[in-house]
């Protein structure tokens, strides 16, 4: 990926997909449902409008793109966006994620959205659809969700058949989740022979229990990841907090991208502001790790 703009700020903010390429999210201020409506369960309607904001981010500068197999279509989506644009793919970060399922397949109110499974099997499975969505390897590839009770860091074939994929260059990583992510995260910091090279976690004002373990990943040379750094829409009650949020994510020295979770072009639009946000920094304190996922827990996917 080329350098695409001289503001270190900019260069600091990505676009994550997971409220584009399925119709429900977890997300208090998704705007999908306020430009679509019931059309957003339409593959094509919901492709159209994950392109239109897929093109404002590009639009913007943005050159870092993070998506995942559980996230509906969006691999797909990003696939086809790519194709419909040759050069792009040769400017832009990509990255993917494995080791959840989708399986709402786009139904109103489904009852379960994903299934986890952190097997070889699945891994070997998903990095071929992977492949298959995107139009080839994506640069990054992450173990989605990788918490506590996930038995990858003791898959020795597993962690065996990444490391492999690391040696083929496509950079291996983990998303991580939960109370416990930073332990999660110095676990794997510490695996010999480790496969990982970059990491995704949940940072965000209200939650900020995984900071020692992001520093002392980027010390060790991972690229460090910022997602949810709007609280699935808590730090979201309008565009001015949402910048300020992500700008509070993107000043932190050890963090080397930040996700908008952008539904629609407006909320992509407001989100860039942060990237030249010189407003008051939040001085809310933050929640207990188990507060704070507790909660997310029991927000309702919309």
């Amino acid at each position: 990926m080329s350098d695409h703009t001289d503001d270190p700020s900019l260069r600091k903010l990505g676009l994550g997909t997971a409220a584009l390429g399925r119709p429900e999210y977890i997300n208090l201020h998704t705007r999908t449902a306020d430009d679509l409506g019931d059309s957003r369960y339409d593959r094509d309607t919901l492709e159209r409008h994950a392109h239109g904001v897929l093109d404002a981010a590009w639009d913007a500068g943005i050159r870092h793109y993070d998506t995942a197999r559980s996230y509906g279509a969006g691999e797909a989506f990003v696939g086809s966006w790519l194709a419909a644009h040759p050069g792009r793919r040769e400017e832009v970060r990509l990255g993917s994620k494995w080791g959840y399922t989708y399986v709402a397949d786009f139904r109103p109110g489904a009852d379960v959205h994903e299934t986890k499974d952190h097997s070889l099997e699945t891994f070997e499975r998903q990095w071929a659809e992977t492949q298959e969505a995107l139009g080839g390897p994506p640069d990054l590839y992450l173990v989605h969700s990788l918490t506590s009770d996930s038995p990858a860091l003791d898959d020795r074939d597993l962690l065996a058949r990444l490391l492999q994929l690391k040696e083929s260059g496509v950079r291996v990583g983990m998303s991580t989740s939960g109370p416990d992510q930073g332990d999660v995260l110095m676990r794997a910091l510490s695996l010999p022979d480790c496969p990982f090279t970059t990491v995704q976690s949940t940072w965000n004002v209200l939650e900020r229990s995984v900071e020692p373990a992001l520093a002392r990943a980027h010390d060790a040379g991972y690229l460090v990841v910022v997602k949810e750094a709007l609280a699935n829409g808590r730090l979201a009650e309008s565009d001015d907090q949402a910048a300020q949020a992500l700008a509070a994510a993107m000043a932190l020295p050890y963090v080397d991208v930040v996700l908008s979770g952008a539904s629609s072009v407006e909320q992509l639009h407001a989100n860039v502001a942060a990237t030249s946000y010189e407003g008051e920094a939040f001085d809310l304190p933050p929640e207990s790790p188990e507060d704070y996922w507790a909660t997310r827990k029991s927000l309702a996917w919309a």
